[in-house]
């Protein structure tokens, strides 16, 4: 596998575990119980810091790619493996 490759499966694996890390250690200002801002909705966070939600993405997306890469070259999972839909029928030669 190509390192280009190797990369482009990493940055996908970072944007998604990106957004699944975003509801994490996230608090509301009822939480708080901070002064909220006029307009502002009850569900806005009031800690967002997109550095340690894009340091866990790393960790996890690092994990993730090395999985995926050494499964690639061991072989553990295959295609095969996961087909479990039945074949279809075979079509009548006419």
């Amino acid at each position: 596998m190509q390192i280009t490759s190797i990369a482009a499966i990493y940055f996908l694996f970072f944007v998604m575990s990106g957004f699944l890390m975003l509801p994490f250690g996230v608090k509301t200002a009822d939480e708080v119980g901070a002064d909220k801002v006029p307009g502002q909705a009850d569900s806005a966070p009031i800690n967002f810091q997109p550095g340690k939600v894009a340091a866990r993405a790393s960790v996890v997306a690092a994990l993730a790619t090395a999985l995926f890469v050494a499964n690639y070259h061991y072989g553990w999972v295959t295609v095969a493996d996961i087909d479990f839909l039945p074949k279809p029928p075979a079509a009548s030669a006419t």
